[in-house]
């Protein structure tokens, strides 16, 4: 399984960005995808996340200004973000697993996820 990201970059406060992960190799029906940071010095925290059924489930610090969402034509992820503050700056993943649930279930703190991207950086200045 390779999950390979793109998208990323720097860009001032209040501003937008999108990442994109394609997905190859995964072959089961039944999944969690997510989207996880990682700022310098601080633990690894989960962004947004979408289960195969569709449901999606979002942190409460990005809650009305990410977006979530998949091709399965194409086996990408996307994530859109908007309004974007300094501190959304850190290293974006996006990861996948299998899963039987979806929505918050896939942000839940004590999942782990199996397969992960190599990583994009995400600057956010004031």
């Amino acid at each position: 399984v390779q999950l390979v990201e793109s998208g990323g970059g720097s860009v001032q406060a209040g501003g937008s960005l999108g990442l994109s992960c394609v997905v190859s190799g995964y072959t089961y029906s039944t999944y969690c995808m997510g989207c996880f940071r990682q700022a310098p010095g601080k633990e690894r925290e989960g962004v947004a996340a979408i289960g195969s059924d569709g449901t999606t489930g979002y942190a409460d610090s990005v809650k009305g200004r990410f977006t979530i969402s998949q091709d399965n034509a194409e086996n990408t992820l996307h994530l859109q973000m908007n309004s974007l503050k300094p501190e959304d700056t850190a290293m974006y993943y996006c990861a996948a697993r299998r899963s039987f649930y979806g929505g918050t279930w896939c942000l839940r703190p004590d999942i782990g996820y199996n397969y992960w991207g190599q990583g994009t950086q995400v600057t956010v200045s004031s």
